[in-house]
């Protein structure tokens, strides 16, 4: 990758977007998607990032206001004391602030934007990757009437998603997939519980072997990876780890207890674009299925999670589904849209290759902040 000469202008955004509906998971219902926004310019050339973070610390320990104060106070200034930099120059200096992996996300993904648009290519083209259709896959939160959820599973099989996730939560899950395997026995389905089990719902989990599931993603404790090693050995639909991987290491240590089969690769969980490329080449050599997880993100990191998908390793669909599923409207344009197939197009263009539009983007925002770079 090509040095970058010198940052000239940093600005920070807040934005708040209305969601089409309320999205209900185990841990609480939004209504509202709160997205923390990084902008770096260099000469004429702009690249963004984008904060999967929310405003309560309930996914994670991160929330936007401590990416915020880590990015304004650790990881910018290392920027703007280094001159003619390399991005790996700047990660290993980002080494020594410990977690914070969202913060740093948010500055990584701003760079390779930065960085491809200054090359003139698609990022995908920068991080490896190869232009291809990208399968589609779609998120449903839980519903308290199960007649709204068969509707909504009914849209999305319409729409033609490779495959469908409904959210569960505890007494919240047998029901309702009965009902969905009676009315859709073909559909590739999967269910996520936000770690909302214990080891003690062990029986509980067993009767979901019934439901014929791509995956049960993150049964268990959000930081446990142990307690999963023990309930894979006892159920036949394989477990996907999500908010328990944060590192490579992490995953080293899923794969060697038998904790998982599949894991869900965040890349703003797992420190950024590199990190999650790192984890999908380790994951493809150990025999583990890898895909890419969504957090109800903005057009910005909508597109990164696009590129992610052209590397070689995502071989199941991921969380990217239409622009409109969650939005009426975006900041940016194109929206991203399902092909009559199901599959989704690339972004065309530089970098992550969607634009901001500056008026919704004044429009949404809550906070910003210009930071000076001498």
């Amino acid at each position: 990758m090509n040095r970058i000469d010198q940052i000239d202008s940093m600005e920070l955004f807040i934005i708040k977007l209305p969601l089409v509906e309320a999205f209900e998971t185990s841990l609480g219902a939004e209504t509202y998607k709160e997205a923390l926004l990084l902008k770096l310019k260099s000469e004429e050339i702009a690249g963004w990032g984008e904060c999967v973070a929310s405003p309560e610390p309930f996914y994670s320990s991160e929330t936007n206001e401590t990416a915020l104060h880590i990015i304004r106070t650790f990881l910018l200034p290392v920027i703007m004391k280094i001159k003619n930099f390399s991005l790996d120059e700047v990660l290993r200096a980002f080494e020594r602030i410990r977690g914070h992996n969202m913060a740093k996300a948010t500055v990584e993904n701003a760079l390779l934007d930065l960085q491809a648009k200054m090359q003139g290519i698609p990022l995908y083209e920068l991080i490896g990757g190869e232009k291809r259709d990208i399968m589609s896959g779609i998120s449903i939160g839980i519903k308290e009437d199960t007649d709204e959820l068969l509707e909504s599973i009914g849209q999305a099989v319409r729409k033609k998603y490779h495959r469908i996730k409904i959210k569960i939560k505890k007494g919240k899950e047998l029901e309702p997939l009965a009902r969905v395997r009676e009315n859709y026995p073909d559909i590739k389905l999967m269910v996520d519980a936000n770690a909302d089990y214990s080891i003690d719902d062990l029986e509980l989990l067993k009767q979901l072997d019934d439901y014929d599931l791509m995956m049960i993603e993150q049964p268990l404790a959000y930081d446990d990876i142990y307690f999963h090693s023990i309930i894979q050995k006892e159920l036949q639909t394989p477990i996907c780890l999500d908010e328990s991987i944060e590192s490579l290491n992490d995953v080293k240590t899923a794969i060697n207890l038998g904790s998982c089969q599949i894991i869900n690769i965040k890349q703003g969980r797992v420190g950024g674009i590199l990190s999650a490329i790192t984890i999908q080449n380790f994951c493809s050599s150990n025999g583990i299925k890898v895909w890419s997880g969504g957090m109800l993100e903005t057009g910005i990191g909508r597109a990164f999670n696009i590129h992610l998908q052209t590397l070689p390793g995502f071989t199941l669909p991921g969380d990217t589904s239409e622009t409109s599923r969650y939005f009426q409207e975006d900041i940016v344009e194109p929206n991203i849209t399902l092909r009559g197939d199901g599959f989704i197009d690339i972004p065309e263009g530089e970098g992550m290759g969607v634009q901001i539009i500056p008026e919704r983007l004044e429009h949404f925002t809550t906070f910003s902040e210009r930071i000076e770079t001498k």
